[in-house]
């Protein structure tokens, strides 16, 4: 009896089905359903009119793109050097790059915060950052990374050819043919960070909310409907991002090519 491949997809199929698809529709049902079990739109509508919910998303948002902005100026160069095999890139370089991801993060975040109590170091938004690059900041590296390493040295070696120099063929080749990486990177560490609550009440003891906590304190409060309804804004935020973003990651790298 032959055993079609597509039958070894079918555990994962249905693995699919019951944490994701399943949790997913949900989220969609609780969002669409009022107090009394009838259909209704007002959970949604609700979230444009709650100033809470309006400013925590505004927080969120810009901690959402400081932080990746400094996962981008800090993970570039790391990737690069990686990637470059003028630099040491044994694979202890690598690891070390790896071992932070091998400790849960909600530990990492514990670590982070009793660090800062011991220094004395006030918990705050310069506190929630930096605990945001360290736990983001491998997702930057190695989209970037992998993007790289992957890169056709001949693309560089005729720019040089032509006469470019090395910062020009940086600008004009590298980083152009890393668009893909840098894309990825950035989604990646943004969503994350929008919907993240853990990072946000260790890292400042609860003084910055974010789209994530609000998220939270509504499902623990009971009010299932409403959390669900965040949550939902949330994914179809995550959703539309994510296809724009892979729409215009996908020209680019057509562009490059």
């Amino acid at each position: 009896m032959t055993i079609k491949r597509s039958n070894w997809a079918l555990p994962y199929f249905i693995f699919l089905l019951l944490f994701v698809v399943l949790p997913l529709l949900l989220v969609a049902v609780y969002a669409f359903q009022g107090s009394s079990g009838g259909f209704t739109f007002s959970n949604i509508s609700r979230f444009f009119t709650d100033k809470d919910a309006l400013g925590t998303f505004a927080v969120s948002l810009e901690v959402a793109i400081e932080n990746t902005a400094l996962c981008l100026l800090l993970g570039y160069p790391a990737a690069w050097i990686l990637a470059n095999s003028k630099f040491n890139r044994s694979r202890v370089t690598v690891v070390l790059f790896i071992l932070p991801m091998w400790i849960n993060a909600l530990m990492r975040t514990l670590a982070t915060a009793e660090l800062f109590n011991t220094l004395g170091i006030g918990l705050g938004k310069g506190t929630l950052l930096f605990g945001m690059v360290y736990d983001y900041l491998p997702f930057m590296i190695y989209p970037i990374y992998n993007v790289l390493n992957k890169m056709d040295s001949s693309y560089a070696e005729a720019a040089e050819d032509l006469g470019a120099t090395p910062w020009q063929v940086f600008w004009k080749v590298t980083v152009p043919v890393s668009k893909p990486g840098i894309v990825s990177g950035i989604m990646m560490v943004f969503m994350p960070t929008m919907s993240t609550f853990a990072i946000s009440e260790f890292l400042t003891n609860n003084k910055i909310k974010l789209f994530g906590t609000i998220i939270q304190e509504n499902i623990n409060s009971s009010m299932w409907n409403y959390g669900a309804a965040l949550a939902l804004v949330m994914l179809l935020i995550i959703g539309i991002t994510s296809v724009i973003s892979g729409e215009d990651g996908r020209q680019k790298e057509e562009g490059v090519i």
